[in-house]
């Protein structure tokens, strides 16, 4: 029961903190059809720069001014980088955003050391919220969860029910009509590009402080984020919750069950044959936990090619 309980807080945690990390990529790629290698290096970023900044400021001005930095740097990257070479392809932007991330990542070893650096959580915040069984739950997890939350909220609202967001949507699938109703196409591009980048920064400065923050962080949560964006459904950030939920909560419980498939055959009496056989019969599902997002996506996309809640071509 302690082990249950555990591990679904953890995995609620960590399935929003995968949403906060893959909603900007959701903006990104699902409505510009950008392939941004480099998010999880915004990500990266935005929990560096939270530290920097904090050291001066202290932890609360340090996420408002993170996240408009790297804002700031992904409008750049869009504006005299992505622009250039988005009318080639995405194989051309897949290789700048790819070279993008060597860079970053080679810039932060040079700043900051090979090593993690000492990011703390906020004095007022590393408090236990409650106890439950023997195990004591940080109150700053619950923090991560409601800015996740709050995030979505934002997001959905802003995309769903204002003039903002009916001018991105329609920018991407009637971007002429747009430019006929006197909208700047490009202008909103970089706008979405910026919001993602900033969404990321946010999400590093917010989990640098409880995560160790180092410069491994971004290869941890790189492709997983883009796992999660496939099986939502771009550009869908209801699909993006869920998936990062689903995905959170089933690493979590399986990283510590060493169940196996010779074992779940015990109560036929073929476990000792399927024990001498061995193979996939002696494969636990704690070994497969980091498999698991990508068996996920692959399920998914036999069953459902647009994602969970992405729309049909």
């Amino acid at each position: 029961m302690t082990y249950l309980l555990s591990s679904l807080v953890n995995g609620l945690v960590f399935g929003l903190l995968l949403f906060m990390v893959s909603a900007g990529l959701t903006l990104i790629f699902g409505m510009m059809g950008v392939l941004n290698f480099a998010h999880s290096s915004l990500y990266m970023l935005g929990a560096y720069l939270g530290y920097s900044i904090g050291r001066w400021t202290g932890f609360w001005p340090a996420l408002l001014f993170a996240p408009l930095v790297v804002a700031l740097i992904g409008a750049f990257i869009e504006r005299f980088m992505l622009r250039r070479v988005h009318r080639h392809g995405h194989a051309q932007e897949l290789l700048l955003t790819f070279g993008l991330a060597l860079i970053i990542h080679e810039v932060v070893k040079l700043f900051y050391g090979p090593y993690p650096v000492e990011y703390a959580v906020p004095a007022e915040l590393a408090q236990t919220a409650f106890s439950a069984n023997g195990l004591n739950f940080p109150l700053y997890r619950l923090f991560i969860g409601a800015v996740a939350v709050s995030m979505f909220v934002c997001l959905f609202l802003l995309m769903k029910f204002t003039r903002v967001g009916l001018t991105v949507r329609a920018a991407l699938s009637q971007p002429q009509m747009v430019e006929a109703l006197g909208h700047n196409v490009g202008l909103v591009f970089l706008f979405v590009f910026a919001v993602g980048a900033g969404l990321a920064g946010l999400a590093g400065a917010v989990a640098g402080a409880f995560y160790p923050t180092g410069p491994n962080m971004a290869d941890d949560l790189g492709s997983i984020v883009f796992v999660v964006v496939v099986v939502g459904g771009l550009g869908s950030l209801e699909g993006a919750l869920i998936a990062s939920l689903a995905i959170g909560l089933l690493t979590t419980l399986t990283v510590g069950l060493d169940w196996t498939l010779a074992g779940a055959l015990a109560p036929v009496g073929l476990s000792e044959w399927a024990s001498s056989i061995g193979g996939p019969f002696t494969i636990t599902l704690s070994s497969l936990t980091g498999s698991l997002p990508f068996i996920i996506m692959l399920l998914v996309l036999l069953i459902r090619p647009a994602g969970l809640m992405g729309e049909r071509a």
